[in-house]
């Protein structure tokens, strides 16, 4: 299963710092499956998207993985990639890029053409750089997005619907950010989301990590912020799992909104019994212990 970071920290550009992951030795003894690729998104202290990141052909190349990244930014996005889809390729490593908007996802859908076709349909199958799923997912939501005058949220209610409607789906966990706002969707119930909301109250340490990805900040021990992951960081008892179904808004003043915009399930509800044996092994991919900040 693919690793999701998410981290907003308001209007004011904060440092953080991360790696995406330990050191190769350990994780190898942790996991039945190397990771693919890793990737960190960031909005810089001038609005402008940036992208770093590195597919992991081989564990002598996973210095980009494991060495410290320290990025100034308002809002941060960390991938670390199990592929089920596309060769392990810079176009196939999250986050992406679209319409300056940073994008990462974990799960998978089925359907690829079906999905290319209704691409073309919409004008957005140029923005697809690789061969991913996800990608494809994200050209989807820039679609939707501008059919609805640049709002967000209903760009993905519209184009994660017409997912459940029209193609077989595992999971659809997304990522989305840009210079001051995040969105997170949690689709359907295959794998996990959890939030937390970081109001600065006497747990100041921002010092927080799995196996995968750990995330570092000084700025942040006196400063509120929200993050996103996979699986809880830390001991902090505010970690809260997102419903099914279920999309978060955060604005630039750190403010969540939440509400169920997909109560259903998919049409075409892939289960794990389905999936052959590489893609369940991309899929659930051993989690990494968890480390109490």
């Amino acid at each position: 299963m693919c690793r999701l970071f998410g981290l907003h920290a308001g209007t004011e550009v904060v440092t953080a710092t991360f790696w995406l992951l330990e050191a190769p030795d350990s994780l190898a003894r942790q996991s039945r499956k190397n990771p693919d690729g890793t990737g960190l998104g960031v909005f810089d202290e001038r609005g402008r998207p940036q992208l770093h990141k590195e597919p992991i052909a081989a564990w002598q190349d996973a210095t980009f993985a494991t060495e410290a990244h320290q990025l100034d930014g308002t809002t941060f996005i960390a991938h670390v990639r199990y592929a089920t889809t596309g060769s392990l390729d810079v176009r196939n490593t999250h986050p992406f890029l679209q319409d300056g908007r940073i994008f990462a996802h974990n799960g998978m859908i089925e359907g690829l053409d079906v999905v290319e076709d209704r691409l073309r349909e919409l004008g957005t199958l140029e923005l697809v750089q690789g061969q991913t799923d996800s990608e494809r997912v994200f050209a989807l939501i820039t679609a939707a997005v501008r059919a609805h005058d640049g709002d967000v949220s209903a760009g993905v209610v519209e184009a994660v619907t017409w997912l459940a409607d029209n193609v077989p789906v595992y999971a659809v966990n997304i990522l989305l950010c840009m210079g001051t706002q995040m969105w997170a969707l949690r689709y359907p119930d295959t794998h996990q989301l959890f939030m937390l909301d970081r109001i600065v109250d006497g747990v100041p340490d921002f010092d927080m990590s799995t196996s995968r990805i750990h995330a570092q900040s000084q700025t942040l021990t006196e400063r509120s912020s929200v993050v996103f992951a996979t699986e809880p960081m830390d001991d902090d008892p505010r970690w809260c799992l997102l419903d099914p179904g279920e999309l978060v808004y955060v604005d630039a003043a750190l403010d969540i909104s939440r509400s169920v915009v997909l109560p259903d399930p998919p049409r075409q509800l892939v289960r794990r019994d389905d999936l052959s044996q590489p893609v369940f092994n991309a899929q659930h991919a051993l989690p990494g212990t968890r480390h109490p900040a």
